[in-house]
This record gives structure tokens, C-alpha cells and sequence, in this order.
């Protein structure tokens, strides 16, 4: 079987064309992989082609059926691609508000520029009046009355600073903590009646999860960003109206969090089923909220744009699955039991991030207990999927972070089998601050001084235990770190920087205070 890969991020059709001319030029004079590269692709075997079998074969490697359809979907990212957080000027008083007052998702989204911009939507006042988007951004429903009834095609016009749709600029404003909620719901009421899309959003940077209207609405992402003030009512008038509950971007951001009111939002507007389609959950739910599931759903424009590069549902539900598994959040799934089978083994497709594909075939049952997930372990125990050890490594490494001494003592043997399959594993403990495991563990000849990711359970190299104990202010976790051996002067990876550098970047002065002395300048 040919192997397919997946499509770069952003990718650039240009760069693609010329990846097929160099295949034509390098099967040509009979480079091998070249070669091999035309035969896994092409029926005819191994021959040097023409450019447009070249293409063909380059289409086929990224697991586009040809060349055309390949270049449609790089235009409609094209298409829809925003940097909304490389915009940094604004010539008129409205686009420089709607500037100030909208999540960018870049270092700035902070309340000094939102007070900012309500500052300068109370300097003027009438802003909002000659722009549809600054209007939908401060829900001022008067004037966004009178512009749609001037022009009503105006509520689908692309415009502001982020060349968005009105409805996006109302979901992502975070200018006025007090904005009322009746305005919020008719000012998408009003944009929504005369035509505006529920499902409307933008492709950050080219990323192929759209960040929609919804997604701006719940709000949350990798540095907390805030949901909207109305988030209920204004997420609620958007999945009535048609929004697609099984929205990836939205329930990326919310993850990191430990709040599940959005998930049960989506769950009741029809999350894990493809189009609002009933697949008799309603019936055994019997809570009185069947009715309301799929109601009002149309087709995501998205999944016809993207095709597969639109993570099926339950793939969405795979996805929230491993990560409330993996980072011990036992209501959370007791949610996504509502969707997904807790008995069965993980199945991510080739086409999925490394880091979900790495558990294939693993339950979430093993998987809680090799992240050491005790909460989630104890909520699967007692619903029927209790844990079966698979070996004697996975004993092993679950009972080091479960901190049970005797049972490590007992299957000590499998040590170095356990090392070879999670040698970063001491970083992992110090992000969960599982600080009972990390003793254990050097004991049983974890380094101390391995390098990891502490977000993830994946084994890639990024930075120390000590690195995780600054990251978090951990001056308890810091001070067994280096009793144990932990360098202070290793340096990450992705920033290259000290545990130190990251307290100071941070702000944390305690562990600053502490490893100052300790690193060398």
C-alpha cells in the first residue's frame, strides 16, 4: 500500500508545483526513491513520467485523488487564511477599535488592549455607525438595525482589520465584560436573519481547524483566553441557528481548562454525530434534552471545503477523549461517555497528529494508568473497564506514579524495559507534579535530567523535570529536583534557555530566587 502523507500546514501551491517538477527531473535520470515514488503512485510501475503524472504522483503521496483536486484545496485555504496577530495598524477610528477589541490569539490578547478599546468606542460613540463590523462587535443592535436595512447584503461582507464577517467580530470582541446578553443574542439574531453564516470563521495562518464564530464565542486556547461575556447565549444562538456542534478548533481551545460547561453545551446540540444525524442516543439518554440534539443543524461548509482535513466526529471524540484521559480529568469523561466507548482501544488515523497515533490500539483504561490518571483510573474501574496490566513495564510505570513503593520494589526487574518506553518519564511526574513518583523513579534509573514533554505523553525532547517545576512556581518540586541530581544549567530545546530563564520569563519569583544561586551566567 502506497503510504500517504499529510499535507503541510499553510502550504503554498508554488512549492508543491515545483516539488512535482523536481520528481519529474530526478525520475528522469532514474534516482531510485523517485523512481519508487512514481510506482507507489501510479498504476503503470516505476517509469519516468510526464509532469502531469509527476503530479499526479505528488497529489496522490499528500492523499488527494489528483492534481486539480490538490490545488483546489490549497486555493480555498488560500482562500480563507487570516493572520489576524500580524495586523498591527488601523487607519480609521472603527477597524482601530475592532483592532483593540478582538482575540488575535498573539501574546497581546491581554485586558489592557481590550480596556483600550472600550475606551475608544466611549471617545466615539458613533463608530458603529457607518460600520457593520464594529456595530456586530459592540452588539449596538440600533445601529446594526439601520445598516441592514440600508443594505442587507452588508451582514455576509468581509471587512475591519481582519477582512472577517461581521459575526466573527461579534464572537472574538472582549472589549466590555458587561455587555449585555439580550443585545448579544439580537445583534446574532439580526446578523443571522439576513444571512449570516452560523458556521462562518477564518483559517488561522492556514491551519486547516477553521476557527469559527462558535470557537470565538467558548473562547479558552493554549494561554486562557477568555470566552465571550455572553458565551452561553451567543454559543446557543449559533448552534440553534445551525452552527456545527462537532467543531474542532472550539473544543481544542477549551481543553486546557477544567471547566465542561461547553462540553455539555455541544453534547446536547449533537457533538459525535456527522450532520445532526440521530443514532438513537436520544432514546437511551431518556433525560428530556434528545429533542434538542442536531435541531436546526445544516451541513458544515468546512467538512465541503477541507474534506478529510475536517477531523471526523468522532475523531473530535477520540481526540477530547485522550486528552481528559491523559490529563486526569474524570468528569470530563464521564461527558464523553455519552459519545464514545470507554472499553475500546484508541484507533487515530494516518492522517491524525503523531501524538494521538503514538497510543493506537491502547485503551483508555492503560492509557490513564500509564499517565498515572488515578482519578480517571478509579471512574473507568467502577463503569466497567477496569485495568488489565498488558506487561510488566506497564506495571511498573504506573505503579511509580500511583507512588506505590512496594509494588515498584516488586516488579523491578522490568525496569529497564520500563526506561526504554518512557525514558522521559520524570518529566512527565514534574507536570503533573506527581512529585511521590519522581524519588521512585531515579531509584529505578530514570534520569533525572531527561529531556520531555511535560504537555503531552509523548517521548520527544523539549525540556528537563526542572524546567516543569519552574514553569509552575514549584519550589517543593524544584528543591527535590536538585537533591536528586537535577542539572540546573540544561538548556530546552525549543527556547534554549535555564529553568531558570523560564522562572524569570515567567515571573516566578520563588524558584527564581531559589535556582539563581545555583546557575551559572
Amino acid at each position: 500500500m502506497a503510504t500517504v502523507i499529510r499535507l503541510p500546514d499553510d502550504p503554498n501551491f508554488e512549492q508543491l508545483r515545483k516539488q512535482a517538477k523536481d520528481l519529474r527531473e530526478r525520475a528522469g535520470s532514474g534516482a531510485p526513491d523517485a523512481l519508487a515514488l512514481i510506482a507507489a503512485h501510479q498504476p503503470t510501475g516505476p517509469h519516468p513520467p510526464s509532469l502531469a503524472g509527476a503530479q499526479l504522483a505528488v497529489a496522490r503521496r499528500y492523499g488527494f485523488p489528483s492534481w486539480a483536486a490538490l490545488k483546489r484545496h490549497v486555493h480555498t485555504i488560500q482562500r480563507h487564511r487570516r493572520t489576524p496577530d500580524r495586523i498591527d495598524s488601523a487607519t480609521s477610528p472603527a477597524d482601530r477599535f475592532l483592532l483593540l477589541a478582538c482575540l488575535r490569539y498573539s501574546p497581546d490578547d491581554n485586558p489592557e488592549r481590550w480596556t483600550q478599546a472600550a475606551a475608544l468606542l466611549a471617545t466615539h460613540p458613533h463608530l458603529t455607525a457607518t460600520s457593520i463590523h464594529a456595530a456586530a462587535a459592540a452588539a449596538d443592535t440600533a445601529a446594526l438595525t439601520t445598516l441592514l436595512t440600508d443594505d442587507p447584503t452588508l451582514a455576509v461582507t468581509e471587512g475591519g482589520p481582519f477582512a472577517w464577517e461581521p459575526l466573527l467580530y461579534l464572537a472574538y470582541a472582549r472589549h466590555d465584560p458587561a455587555v449585555p446578553e439580550d443585545a448579544v443574542a439580537e445583534t446574532a439574531r439580526l446578523l443571522l436573519h439576513h444571512g449570516a453564516d452560523p458556521n462562518a470563521g477564518y483559517l488561522w495562518h492556514g491551519l486547516t481547524t477553521p476557527f469559527t464564530a462558535l470557537a470565538g464565542a467558548l473562547g479558552g486556547g493554549e494561554h486562557g483566553q477568555p470566552p465571550h461575556p455572553a458565551a452561553d447565549v451567543l454559543a446557543t444562538a449559533l448552534l440553534t441557528a445551525g452552527a456545527d456542534p462537532n467543531d474542532g478548533q472550539a473544543l481544542y481551545n477549551r481543553q486546557f481548562g477544567t471547566d465542561d460547561t461547553h462540553l455539555r453545551l455541544l453534547i446536547d446540540h449533537g457533538l459525535g454525530r456527522d450532520d445532526g444525524r440521530d443514532d438513537g442516543r436520544e432514546a437511551r439518554r431518556g433525560d428530556g434534552r434528545g429533542d434538542r440534539r442536531g435541531a436546526g443543524r445544516r451541513s458544515n461548509p468546512w467538512r465541503t471545503r477541507l474534506g478529510t482535513a475536517i477531523p471526523s466526529p468522532a475523531d473530535l471524540i477520540a481526540d477530547q477523549l485522550w486528552w481528559a484521559v491523559t490529563h486526569d480529568l474524570p468528569d470530563r469523561v464521564r461527558l464523553l461517555a455519552e459519545c464514545a466507548d470507554l472499553h475500546a482501544p484508541f484507533h487515530f488515523p494516518d492522517h491524525r497528529p503523531v501524538r494521538l497515533r503514538a497510543w493506537n490500539g491502547t485503551t483508555p483504561t492503560r492509557l490513564a494508568a500509564q499517565c498515572g490518571s488515578t482519578r480517571v483510573l478509579r471512574y473507568l474501574a467502577v463503569h466497567g473497564a477496569p485495568w488489565s496490566p498488558a506487561d510488566g513495564a506497564d506495571s511498573l510505570v504506573a505503579a511509580a506514579l500511583a507512588g506505590e513503593r512496594a509494588t515498584v520494589q516488586r516488579l523491578r526487574p522490568h525496569a529497564d524495559a520500563a526506561r526504554r518506553r518512557r525514558p522521559a518519564l520524570i518529566v512527565w511526574a514534574a507536570a503533573r507534579s506527581v512529585w511521590h513518583a519522581v524519588p521512585l523513579l531515579v531509584e529505578l534509573g530514570f534520569d533525572v535530567n531527561a529531556r520531555g514533554r511535560g504537555d503531552i505523553p509523548l517521548e520527544q525532547p523539549w525540556e528537563t523535570a526542572l524546567h516543569q517545576a519552574a514553569a509552575a512556581d514549584d519550589l517543593t518540586g524544584a528543591h527535590l529536583l536538585i537533591g536528586l541530581g537535577a542539572d540546573p544549567n540544561i538548556r530546552d530545546t525549543r527556547f534554549d534557555d535555564t529553568p531558570l530563564g523560564w522562572a524569570e520569563h515567567l515571573r516566578h519569583t520563588q524558584v527564581a530566587h531559589y535556582l539563581r544561586p545555583l546557575t551559572d551566567r
